[in-house]
């Protein structure tokens, strides 16, 4: 019996080890600098993930340069490096053929402020702090909890 690639189970254990291997290449290469584009060069860039396809033909890149200065840049320089990107990457991988790389801006920093700045209103903080004695449940006795 076959699994659908597409299954609700998620990613096989194959995708999230190849992604996270990518994951690992691709830090170390930008890490080193030894590409040849001068817009990436001395510039950190954190790889937060690296999504691979089911069929392994596709790895998305999220990528965020240190501080989120200049993501436009760093993305347009990454997109104009990717066959020289995804050649050292090949290098490192046993893989019979290297995904094509995509990069994203890892947008997961961003999400998490606004999260914060979220629970730190005054509003939210209030129906927070007044939720739990608005849905406790009443005991077995049938007493209701105050």
């Amino acid at each position: 019996m076959s699994r659908s690639p597409s299954s609700p189970a998620g990613p096989s254990q194959r995708v999230l080890r190849v992604g996270e291997l990518i994951r690992r290449n691709l830090s170390e290469i930008l890490a080193q600098g030894g590409l040849h584009d001068p817009d990436l060069d001395g510039v950190p860039i954190t790889v937060g993930e690296v999504r691979v396809s089911a069929d392994l033909r596709v790895a998305t890149a999220y990528v965020l340069p240190l501080g989120g200065a200049n993501r436009d840049g760093i993305l347009a320089a990454l997109r104009r490096s990717k066959p020289e990107i995804r050649h050292q990457i090949g290098r490192g991988l046993t893989l019979r053929h290297v995904p094509d790389l995509r990069f994203e801006i890892d947008e997961t920093f961003d999400r998490i402020e606004a999260t914060r700045r979220m629970f730190a209103d005054e509003r939210v903080r209030r129906d927070i702090d007044a939720a739990p004695s608005e849905t406790r449940p009443s005991d077995e006795s049938g007493d209701a909890a105050e």
